[in-house]
């Protein structure tokens, strides 16, 4: 009642909204911002990060190349875009996968740079038997191509079911939307452990800080070990070659219904072979599925 009653109060553009946004608030997150507005995050985020038509086809394709060898690092994938046919430098394609926010599974200067000085969390899962929901949850950010830009995604998964508990959209690697994401994730219940990267989202203080706060034990990957995070990184798969890769997404509005409704089949609807066929919702909540 009260949210109705603010969004009849506030009768102005859309892009006065937008601007009323403060990213960095401490109290109120992006996600409940928008609530107050009457604004939706995509209308938020609904101008793509910009890069070059030149530049877009570039990561495209580095994005294609990485889910196939994810062990590159940009030396190699130079070397991939120039025996394609790509006149192209070390140093530009370098700086591309750190926009995109990749590395490779080898050691090397990482492409996401810690909090500095943040506390250093041991990873936990290393030979950890997975039994049950809610026993390990773990997030990642992977880049979403669009037709005149990208966007990031981040995703919060539960490691023995599969199920994607939350996602968010977001057109700059602000660690907001993570923490957004964490609190989406969290209304659905508390894992016992929190995997995630060292990337400066996940390692910053008020992440780590909310996870404590609900007494999760926080896991984190090893520098260049992204298959410590094995399950999400599949996920990433499954989505591009089951989702992005098959549309061209004109506006944000139109990327984020098109993950609402896959990420909606995903988890209720496909079968999962290493479910043993069944879907994640159900191994998740149980037989019946109930949320």
């Amino acid at each position: 009642m009260e949210l109705e009653w603010l969004k009849k109060k506030l009768p102005v553009p859309t892009e006065a909204k937008r601007q009323m946004i403060e990213p960095g608030h401490p109290d109120l997150s992006i996600r409940r911002q928008c609530q107050l507005l009457g604004l939706s995050r995509a209308t938020y985020y609904y101008t793509p990060a910009q890069e070059s038509a030149a530049n877009l086809a570039l990561m495209r394709l580095i994005d294609a190349q990485y889910l196939k060898t994810p062990f590159y690092g940009y030396p190699r994938m130079t070397v991939y875009l120039r025996n394609a046919g790509y006149r192209v430098n070390p140093k530009r394609i370098a700086r591309l996968m750190q926009v995109m926010g990749l590395q490779a599974l080898t050691p090397r200067p990482r492409t996401t740079r810690a909090e500095p000085g943040h506390k250093v969390y041991p990873y936990l899962l290393c030979g950890l038997t997975i039994e049950r929901p809610n026993q390990v949850w773990s997030t990642d950010i992977t880049y979403i191509p669009m037709r005149h830009g990208f966007m990031y995604l981040v995703a919060v998964m539960d490691w023995y079911s599969r199920y994607v508990l939350a996602w968010e959209l977001s057109n700059t690697l602000d660690g907001q939307f993570c923490l957004a994401v964490l609190e989406q994730a969290l209304s659905c219940g508390t894992p016992e452990i929190f995997n995630t990267d060292q990337g400066v989202q996940f390692t910053a203080q008020a992440f780590t800080e909310r996870l404590e706060k609900a007494h999760i034990r926080v896991s984190m990957d090893g520098r260049g070990r992204a298959l410590d995070n094995v399950f999400i990184e599949r996920l990433w798969r499954t989505v591009k070659y089951e989702e992005v890769y098959l549309h061209d997404y004109a506006t944000v509005i139109e990327l984020e219904h098109s993950l609402k409704r896959y990420f909606r089949f995903y988890n209720q609807e496909r079968p999962h072979q290493s479910l043993n066929y069944a879907t994640p919702v159900k191994v998740h909540y149980g037989a019946s599925g109930a949320r």
